[in-house]
């Protein structure tokens, strides 16, 4: 009976993380589609807008371990309903913006939003809730069903903004968001079990060692190609392809591609994860973005080609996810994992913002991507490569492995 009730408590929390993951990260990497009409309607630039995403993902990165270390003490349940509530903030002044600075606050209000509700927390929740042993391949699980929120509403919302005001979309939006709440409930349930620490270190001593391992160090300092790749494509593609002559019901059926091919892809690194070494698995996904980055975007862009590269990403999208977590997890166990995770993610916050500010500079200056992809591509082969010589395990264990492996589980 009490193998049950464990079981059904672990189902509830997975569900309720699975669910948070596909609403919030699956109206997130939608955002890119309300540039064209935002810009026009409000007579903007398209780095106006790209700007305001920069300062969403600035503010997720630099709130997100702090965030962490809110939910580590006080709980993951408590920090997901106020998330949700500032997400919900955060729509309503997009919704309500008359100009860039308003789309500004949009953002950061966002951005904050998604430290609590995106991917830290609900991997957290996951690996409290799940036996070592299935750990990886659940963590994969559950980081794919951000693009199965992907794949429903990305096309979803680009049918609504093709025959409807923008604001319509944004209401879509808003009733998304209101649906967070009950699977933050859910998956906050996690708070009532105990996390694995079984050498009893403080979060000081994590820390400081987190600050001494090599491998968590390149991991992080690595993860910054993550952001700047996949929010460059997130926010510029619908732009791109515009510029390009596109249908704009394209770039939808892309982000739809790429999030229902990485049902597959996340799962796939998850459970690769839990046979070969996470660390050479993450360079290989950098490296392999690129090249397809690279061969995208040499190549005129056509339906077929862009329907092709949307395949082809969406097998390496957020594969990221359970690789880092589960990386972490075995580091330094799951007691101090949303405040790790949060460490970590600064790095990969800064790629994003420079992937999404970046790009609309560089498009507004020289009228073209070209510039902009070629250095994302240029940054991605050179971490990945490090990621797979340095991003290992030392081969001499001090007093640093030995914490680690003490406070895993």
């Amino acid at each position: 009976m009490a193998t049950q009730s464990l079981t059904r408590q672990t189902l509830t929390i997975v569900t309720g993380a699975a669910v948070m993951m596909a609403l919030s990260m699956g109206m997130r990497q939608s955002l890119g589609l309300f540039l064209p009409p935002v810009t026009q309607d409000l007579a903007l630039q398209a780095a106006d807008f790209t700007f305001a995403v920069a300062v969403q993902n600035v503010a997720w990165g630099l709130s997100q371990a702090p965030i962490g270390v809110i939910a580590d003490r006080y709980g993951i349940r408590r920090a997901m309903v106020f998330g949700t509530l500032v997400y919900l903030a955060g729509l309503v002044v997009m919704t309500a913006a008359q100009g860039a600075l308003a789309l500004a606050i949009s953002g950061g209000l966002i951005g904050i939003a998604l430290s609590c509700t995106a991917s830290s927390l609900c991997m957290t929740a996951c690996a409290r809730a799940v036996p070592e042993e299935r750990r990886s391949t659940m963590l994969g699980v559950v980081a794919a069903t951000s693009s199965v929120g992907t794949l429903v509403i990305a096309p979803s919302l680009q049918a609504l903004l093709s025959s409807h005001d923008w604001h319509v979309g944004m209401i879509f939006f808003l009733i998304l968001a209101v649906a967070m709440i009950p699977a933050a409930f859910s998956a906050g349930g996690a708070d009532l079990l105990p996390k694995t620490n079984r050498a009893h270190v403080t979060m000081r001593e994590v820390l400081g060692g987190a600050a001494r391992n090599r491998g968590f160090v390149v991991m992080s300092v690595a993860y910054f190609v993550c952001g700047l790749q996949l929010i460059f494509l997130t926010t510029h593609l619908p732009n791109y392809l515009a510029f390009c002559r596109m249908d704009p019901m394209l770039s939808a059926q892309a982000l739809a591609t790429i999030g229902g091919v990485n049902i597959l892809g996340s799962w796939l690194a998850g459970w690769l994860g839990g046979r070969y070494p996470k660390h050479i698995l993450l360079g290989l996904l950098y490296v392999f973005r690129s090249i397809t980055l690279t061969a995208y975007f040499i190549l005129p862009p056509t339906p077929t080609t862009t329907l092709v590269f949307a395949v082809m990403m969406g097998m390496l999208w957020l594969g990221v996810i359970p690789l880092v977590s589960g990386l972490v997890a075995e580091m330094f166990g799951t007691r101090y994992m949303a405040t790790l995770l949060g460490i970590a993610f600064i790095m990969h916050q800064f790629g994003s913002f420079l992937g999404a500010w970046g790009g609309g500079l560089i498009y507004d200056a020289l009228g073209s991507y070209d510039r902009a992809w070629q250095i994302g591509v240029a940054i991605g082969i050179t971490a990945g490569i490090v990621q797979i010589i340095a991003g290992g395990p030392p081969r001499n264990r001090g007093r640093t492995g030995q914490l680690a492996l003490g406070s895993a589980g």
